[in-house]
């Protein structure tokens, strides 16, 4: 896989994530005040992070080959593409007499920073594209 289809692909999926995210923030602030409810954040990026880990470390890496599945199976490299958000609820704290454990204003913040974070990949693809538009009217 070329450069540009993996960073497009990655961007993609980080914008992916975004949503994600941003619906989760906006559904734990439309609850902050429902007893109870327990928040819920996404995981993606450190588990993106260990699969492109995963990758870099295999290259060198001794390969051991199976011929049969009964065999041990070697930790071989994850593929980036299999990695997809997960959502986590948080069972184990509890911040009002309610039960409930969503702070509203930190909630707020997360959804700012989210779209800053969205607006900032969308920009970083349109750079992408560009690069190729610029690449192919020299050609």
């Amino acid at each position: 896989m070329n450069s540009f289809t993996r960073s497009v692909d990655l961007l993609h999926r980080a914008m992916d994530a975004s949503t994600l995210r941003y619906q989760v923030s906006a559904n734990n602030l439309a609850n902050s005040e429902v007893p109870n409810f327990k928040r819920t954040s996404v995981n993606f990026e450190s588990q993106l992070k260990r699969a492109i880990e995963s990758e870099e470390a295999s290259k060198d890496a001794f390969q051991m080959t199976t011929t049969d599945s009964r065999h041990i199976q070697s930790e071989g490299a994850v593929d980036y593409r299999t990695v997809e958000p997960r959502r986590v609820t948080d069972y184990l704290t509890t911040s009002k007499a309610n039960g409930n454990n969503v702070d509203a204003e930190q909630e707020a913040m997360d959804i700012l920073k989210t779209q800053l974070n969205y607006q900032l990949l969308t920009q970083m693809q349109a750079f992408e594209f560009s690069q190729v538009k610029i690449a192919m009217q020299k050609v």
